[in-house]
């Protein structure tokens, strides 16, 4: 599993909840973060990079592209490159969206990167294309969250800008594109409106992946012991191992640094 940075631990979390048995390997790239105003072209250079890095040195039997940037510039060229399933945000993400709106008109928030590439878009022309959906990109959010700074003025002023025009658009689900977003749950909800229901990709991208696996022989039995969660981050552990364990939980106990040529 990997993320730009810490956003990932959203689904890091779902999958260790509803998966306990399922060793896990993350991968921060805090050194090169945030992703979402960087070129699409150099994004997909990383997630074949760090999806290289999983299966080679740890040899994963699955991939999940924990950061919705990275899945919207080069899911489709990990899904051909490499010889392990390999699970996105996206997708998971519109098909919850779909099932929470009551009228039909709903909200994505990403970075400038994600929403730029037309990704939710076509996810929702070819999943759920009744649907009316606003897009909003919200430069900015990432980085307060990878300062850890979620409740502050400054974001809180910042979401009520960014979010005006979904909230003057009247839309009743929003779907946060971006997961790094869900640590920000309370203040986008203060700036949107209580009554309209956030939808996170991560718990869907959980359940996607113990589809996946389910009855297969991919499947880890929790027979065999307790599971081991790796956390590799390409900036300062230090502050990965600090932040992180603030945000994800216990299980982050530690954290190794990685390097790229």
């Amino acid at each position: 599993m990997f993320d730009s940075g810490f956003g990932g631990l959203t689904v890091a979390r779902a999958l260790i909840d509803l998966l306990p048995a399922e060793h896990l390997v993350y991968v921060g790239d805090t050194g090169r973060y945030p992703y979402g105003p960087r070129p699409l072209t150099e994004v997909r250079h990383f997630a074949l990079q760090i999806t290289d890095l999983l299966i080679r040195q740890h040899d994963v039997k699955l991939v999940i592209v924990a950061c919705n940037t990275a899945a919207a510039a080069g899911l489709a060229d990990l899904q051909t490159a490499v010889d392990v399933p390999v699970v996105g945000v996206i997708e998971p993400g519109v098909r919850s969206l779909a099932k929470v709106t009551r009228t039909g008109r709903a909200g994505v928030i990403g970075t400038v990167g994600t929403i730029g590439s037309g990704a939710y878009q076509r996810a929702v022309a070819a999943l759920a294309p009744e649907l009316e959906l606003i897009c909003a990109a919200c430069p900015g959010f990432v980085e307060f969250v990878e300062r850890g700074e979620t409740r502050s003025e400054q974001v809180s002023i910042l979401a009520e800008r960014l979010l005006a025009p979904l909230r003057d658009a009247k839309v009743d689900a929003l779907l946060l594109g971006c997961t790094h977003y869900p640590f920000l749950a309370r203040t986008i909800s203060d700036a949107i409106g209580r009554e309209v229901v956030l939808v996170s990709s991560a718990d869907e991208t959980a359940f996607e992946v113990r589809e996946l696996l389910e009855g297969t022989a991919l499947a880890r039995s929790p027979a065999a012991g307790p599971a081991s969660h790796r956390w590799l981050s390409s900036g300062d552990v230090g502050w990965f191992r600090e932040l992180g364990r603030q945000l994800l939980g216990p299980e982050l106990d530690e954290a190794t640094p990685i390097t790229w040529p």
